[in-house]
Parts: C-alpha cells; sequence; structure tokens
C-alpha cells in the first residue's frame, strides 16, 4: 500500500528525467518538510503481534516521527532530523539497532550504520563497531570529519573516540530478550534459517529542499565472521539525491548489496523517468523478488512523495508531513 504527504503528485514525461526536472517539474511545489521512517522487515505478523505488542510498535514509531517533526517543522535541517530519529531508535530496544541490537554467534553485537546528505551526494559509515553507542552520530561524523566514507571496526571506533563520540562498555547492549533469542538459534543450530529482525532507517525532506537518509543496525542474528549487510553501504542500504530522491533499505542486506536497491531506485528516476512510486515498487517487488531477496525500503522523494514499499509479511513504518501521520505495521 503507497501512501503520500503531499497534495502534489508528480508528473513525469517521457524525456530524460534530467530534462523533466530541469524543465517540467520547476514549476511544482514541495511540502514545507517530510519524513518517513521505518523500523524493519520480515518478521512482522499478525499471529506473534497482539494488542499490547502493537500499542508499543506504534509509541516506538510516533516518538521518532515526534523528534523529526520537531526539527523539520522548525525549519532545521534534514541531518539533524534523521540523525536524531536514528538516535532514538538506537536507544529502543524494540529494534535491532544501537542497544537493541541482535547477537551473533560468538555471543556479541556489531553495529552498522550509513548516512548520506542529497545536497552534494556527502557519505560518511561504520561498519562492525562494538562499543560506539549512537554509531548513526558517528556515520555522521565520518562524512562530515573525515576525507573517508566508510570506517570499521576498532579504526571507526578510535575514530568516534577522538571526535567526542560517546563510546560505552560492551555490556550496555545486552538485553535480555536478545541475548535468550540467539540462545535459542545456537540451541537449534539454527544458521540457515535465521531471523531478521528491525533494522532502523530514516528519510527525511526540509524546507530547502534537502534530502538526507540514513540506516542504523544490528545486522542478521546469529552472523559469523564479521558479516556486513546493505545498511552501512551507500547505494545498498542508504541513498540520497537532492535531485530524485532519498531511500534506506532494510531486509536481507546481501541481495540489497547485489542489486543497489537504494540507487537503482533513483536511477530510474533519474534515467527512466519513474516516479517514486513505480521505481521503489519495482525495485523490491519486482526485481528482489525474482532475485529471492526479501525487505522494503522507505523513500521519499523532493516533492514530498512517500513510497514504502516491502515483500515480506510486515514493516514497521510510519511517514509525517505538514498534512499529518501514519504509522503501520501489517500489510494494508
Amino acid at each position: 500500500m503507497w501512501k503520500y504527504i503531499p497534495v502534489i503528485i508528480l508528473a513525469l514525461s517521457s524525456c530524460k528525467q534530467k530534462e523533466a526536472i530541469s524543465d517540467d517539474n520547476d514549476n511544482m511545489t514541495a511540502p514545507a518538510w517530510a519524513i518517513v521512517i521505518h523500523g524493519g522487515a520480515g518478521y512482522q505478523r499478525p499471529d506473534n503481534h497482539d494488542s499490547t505488542k502493537v500499542a508499543t510498535v506504534e509509541a516506538s514509531l510516533n516518538a521518532a516521527l515526534d523528534v523529526g517533526q520537531d526539527i523539520l517543522s522548525k525549519g532545521g535541517s534534514s541531518l539533524d532530523a534523521v540523525e536524531a530519529v536514528i538516535r532514538l531508535m538506537e536507544d529502543d530496544t524494540l529494534f535491532n539497532a544501537g542497544r537493541g541490537a541482535v547477537y551473533t554467534h560468538e555471543g556479541e553485537n556489531e553495529h552498522d550504520a550509513s548516512i548520506m546528505y542529497g545536497a552534494d551526494r556527502n557519505s560518511g559509515a561504520t561498519a562492525g563497531t562494538k562499543t560506539i553507542k549512537h554509531p548513526i552520530s558517528a556515520a555522521r561524523a565520518v562524512m562530515e570529519k573525515s576525507p573517508h566514507v566508510m570506517l570499521a571496526g576498532r579504526g571507526a571506533e578510535t575514530f568516534a573516540q577522538t571526535q567526542g563520540i560517546e563510546l560505552v562498555d560492551p555490556a550496555y547492549f545486552k538485553v535480555q530478550n536478545k541475548w535468550n533469542r540467539i540462545q535459542k538459534v545456537l540451541q537449534k543450530e539454527a544458521a540457515k534459517k535465521e531471523e531478521k529482525f528491525g533494522t532502523v532507517g530514516c528519510v527525511a525532506l526540509d524546507k530547502d529542499g534537502h534530502i538526507t537518509a540514513g540506516t542504523s543496525t544490528g545486522g542478521m542474528t546469529n552472523k559469523q565472521y564479521n558479516r556486513i549487510g546493505d545498511s552501512p553501504i551507500i547505494g545498498a542500504g542508504t541513498f540520497a539525491d537532492d535531485k530524485t530522491c532519498g531511500v534506506s533499505s532494510t531486509g536481507h542486506g546481501e541481495y540489497f548489496i547485489r542489486y543497489t536497491v537504494a540507487r537503482d531506485i533513483a536511477a530510474r528516476m533519474e534515467y527512466a523517468g519513474e516516479d517514486l512510486e513505480t521505481a521503489a515498487n519495482t525495485m523490491v517487488n519486482e526485481v528482489l523478488v525474482e532475485a529471492g531477496g526479501s525487505g522494503g525500503i522507505v523513500a521519499l522523494d523532493r516533492y514530498g512523495n512517500i513510497a514504502m514499499p516491502f515483500n515480506t509479511k510486515g514493516m514497521y513504518r510510519g511517514y509525517a508531513g505538514p498534512d499529518g501521520r501514519e504509522v503501520l505495521i501489517f500489510k494494508e
């Protein structure tokens, strides 16, 4: 089910997208601001979400939207909004990010995150960190305070420390219900039946027309060998360009990497003249499905149009704008 914030629909001509952007669409008006978030896809089913769980999820999603809305509606930047929203979600043990990260095969927590600014495509990412309290803030520091795009492991942690980003003892990330989950997985020797839980992401559009996208995750339950998924990879898990759209992905990361899902949505808009809904739906419900990949994305374009397609049973998701908001869990 597709959801839209603004009142104006983006209509694309049959000419090249770059020409459409510079000519046909210049008279369209974007909303003052817009934001869309996700809390992961793949395991949300009515049979494992009673009324109490649903209320808890909705409260967490609304709390995240509140943070972003407060920043954007007061004229703040999309960068600040995305970082603040994801920091809150990293603190919420409901999600698989930050403190709520799932466990690796070795019984540790490893975090990946990335952020991208659509005005100039500046990007930052960290991968495989174990002591950074808010990986999204470390990713932003890489983007703004280093000449690099991605730092990993101890190097990323050392860099974060030099930037004054809070580090914590790995014990901070031990959440009992997720510890219990990895124990059950190990007991059943179910390495090939891993569950994918709760990666978080946010895409925001600010009053200046700048789009920022960010993603943060704890990866797969029971992952081994310092596996890194799509979340910290620009073009796979995260992408933003003011000319087209911003995207944050969630799901089976290997497929999102192989098919450069986030970038391909923007490329379809830029080079094939597709609108956001068509491009996003094609990638998630056709390209990924045909390849055998599961998951979803949240995205918005420079006119504030929202897309939230997924090919699983459910996806924690929500959006907000001047005209209202909505949070959703299951397929509608």
